[in-house]
């Protein structure tokens, strides 16, 4: 496809499925990382699971994986596997029964939470010796000829429209009270060959592309994937892009 008929399309109008369809997926790694901190393989809670990336990579490992989710669309697009089970409730106040869970996780959510209200829901699901996790993934790698361009949209483009807790996220959660004793993760990173379409349809998740929407700036979303288009060259080649992974871990 050329790049006019490329950027004639509207990269950031994708539906409500978007979310499920371009996130991008933990490595197996991760999962079986985190399993081999718990105590036991009884339960895992996966809480902020949004379409169950990382909840489903569980199952494996644990005889049964809960999704916590307070979105109702988001949990209507969960990605449905065997041994797992989906709850829409708020992190602070999950309806599952005291000392049920082995490991705890949240994936790319802890931002949101209220966090004191959940450290003490999560002390109260968790059983003994259960290992809570916080993971996120930091800021988008591309290609050298695409990675200067790609930067300069996601911090001076669109960032002014980032929620000041995508700061947190950027960081690793480096800053984040965490009042547990922490244990050390592996270095690990998101790796995926993406086309174009699957680049610009991840790229319109971000809440700040929304906020930039709503704020009547198309013009600028419009002119990014055009100029990311050209570069890219064909819309099917695949090109390799990054995340590194970030951890919080502690033992309740």
């Amino acid at each position: 496809m050329s790049v006019q008929a490329t950027s004639s399309h509207n990269w950031f109008d994708q539906g409500g499925d978007a979310y499920a369809r371009f996130r991008p997926a933990y490595p197996a790694d991760l999962a079986g990382f985190l399993a081999s901190l718990a105590s036991g393989r009884d339960m895992a809670v996966d809480v902020g699971c949004g379409t169950g990336q990382l909840t489903t990579l569980l199952a494996p490992f644990f005889g049964a994986v809960i999704g916590v989710d307070p979105s109702a669309d988001q949990l209507a697009n969960a990605v449905a596997h065997e041994g797992v089970s989906y709850v829409r409730a708020p992190a602070e106040r999950m309806p599952l029964p005291d000392g049920c869970a082995d490991l705890i996780t949240v994936a790319q959510a802890a931002h949101w939470f209220d966090l004191p209200a959940f450290y003490t829901e999560a002390r109260r699901v968790g059983g003994q010796g259960c290992v809570l996790a916080l993971v996120s993934y930091g800021v988008m790698q591309l290609e050298p000829s695409l990675n200067e361009r790609f930067q300069h949209f996601y911090h001076d483009e669109v960032g002014p429209y980032w929620p000041a807790e995508r700061k947190l996220v950027d960081s690793g959660y480096a800053t984040l009270d965490f009042p547990f004793k922490e244990l050390q993760g592996p270095e690990l990173s998101i790796r995926l060959d993406w086309n174009l379409e699957q680049f610009l349809g991840y790229v319109q998740t971000w809440s700040a592309v929304r906020r930039a929407r709503e704020a009547g700036r198309e013009g600028m979303l419009a002119a990014f994937a055009k100029e990311i288009a050209g570069s890219w060259g064909d819309q099917d080649i695949r090109r390799t892009v990054s995340w590194p992974i970030a951890m919080r871990l502690g033992r309740l």
